[in-house]
């Protein structure tokens, strides 16, 4: 968590990334006071069990943060559709998110100090506090604020994960809203404990079992958090991997294609490492800018060929491979582009139909991969063959 933190305050500034920050350093800061080391050492200084109040704080800033995401991911949804509802639910929450947890941190600080016996340091608070009305009173406030907020998050991502069909993202939204499930259940089922405990008072074994089981509970919370919140991530990142491998099996195509059209890229290309190592575009611009580089190069390239050049083309490539088909053509036109062969009328070209990038990515890769084994004497006799001019 304190890694996390750290790297998305690197990040940007914009307003999911600083939600999420504040919600990993919130997070974070309440998982050093469960050391123990930092827990005895804060216990024991001049505020008994300020462990407690310091990570009852974070805690709490931490689940306002992820509130404050959920504003900000549904604040983009059309006030109409299917998500209507969660972005009335999401404005609301702007509204009173902050006013409810100032009143609640107010309360709990009040609590604290007044009516929660802190005689001697505590170890295991909830445990060693059962039966305790004053540690149940001040409980009820923090673990109410908790249990309401986290639902208020399941509710949203598993309204989120009904509607999302990318598989990944579905998968990050699924376990987000089980780490709020076991959020709801371990805010509520501790203060139901604590208030049956005021009645009937629990052995110290049995307090400090159930105050060990719920705390496996709330680590396995921060697990599956952590997890679901990484993996959008992993997809941006899948897909940024997907479009760098693109790159670099269609770079020997498209150079060619550019240095036969120098002033058609916006800048010159570079060799293959400096192409496939820039910093300052974004791989998935990148290769969009690649596709309509060549999409541009072959549209004019049509104009250097015989209109039979295709038909050739699908000839020879073994049974009816369209992708070498392509590779063959274009191998054939920019030998007839170098040799000087004059701009004629547009010859024909089929060109497959892609339903997205990726798509069309996909497809080039595979024209490509054809290109790279197509030699300069099979482009010079498919154009003899085309019956294109010596």
């Amino acid at each position: 968590m304190t890694a996390v933190a750290i790297w998305r305050a690197l990040g940007g500034a914009d307003a999911r990334r600083r939600s999420l920050w504040g919600c990993f350093l919130g997070f974070s800061i309440a998982l050093w006071t469960k050391t123990e080391i930092v827990r005895r050492g804060l216990n024991n200084s001049a505020i008994t069990d300020a462990s407690i109040l310091v990570k009852h704080y974070s805690a709490g800033m931490a689940i306002l943060a992820i509130l404050y995401y959920i504003v900000a991911v549904y604040g983009h949804y059309p006030p109409e559709g299917d998500m209507a509802r969660a972005v009335r639910v999401s404005r609301f929450i702007q509204r009173v998110a902050s006013k409810t947890a100032l009143f609640a941190f107010l309360l709990m600080t009040i609590m604290f100090f007044t009516i929660v016996d802190r005689s001697h340091p505590s170890d295991r608070f909830l445990s060693e506090h059962a039966g305790q009305w004053g540690a149940t009173a001040y409980m009820t406030v923090f673990y109410t604020y908790l249990g309401s907020a986290s639902a208020i998050c399941l509710y949203q991502w598993a309204g989120a994960f009904r509607h999302e069909n990318r598989k990944l993202l579905r998968v990050g939204l699924g376990m987000m809203a089980f780490a709020m499930v076991l959020g709801v259940v371990y805010s509520f089922g501790r203060m139901l404990f604590m208030w049956y405990w005021l009645v009937e008072q629990p052995s110290y074994h049995t307090a400090f079992d159930v105050d060990a089981g719920t705390e496996a509970m709330q680590q396995l919370l921060f697990v599956f958090f952590a997890l679901g919140v990484s993996v959008p991530a992993t997809e941006n990142g899948l897909r940024r991997a997907r479009a760098w491998r693109a790159l670099a099996r269609i770079y020997p195509m498209w150079h060619e294609l550019m240095t036969a059209f120098p002033n058609m890229p916006m800048e010159p290309p570079r060799s293959r490492f400096e192409e496939l190592t820039r910093r300052d575009v974004d791989a998935d611009l990148q290769l969009n800018r690649w596709v309509h580089d060549m999409a541009d190069a072959i549209e004019k390239l049509r104009h250097h060929v015989p209109d039979s050049l295709m038909a050739a083309a699908q000839d020879l490539a073994d049974r009816g491979d369209a992708a070498a088909a392509q590779a063959y053509w274009i191998k054939a036109a920019l030998a007839a582009k170098q040799q000087g062969t004059p701009a004629g009328p547009v010859a024909a070209f089929e060109q497959q139909q892609a339903a997205d990038q990726d798509d069309e990515a996909a497809w080039l890769r595979r024209v490509a991969k054809a290109y790279k084994k197509t030699t300069p004497t099979q482009a010079q006799n498919l154009l003899a063959d085309a019956g294109a001019p010596a």
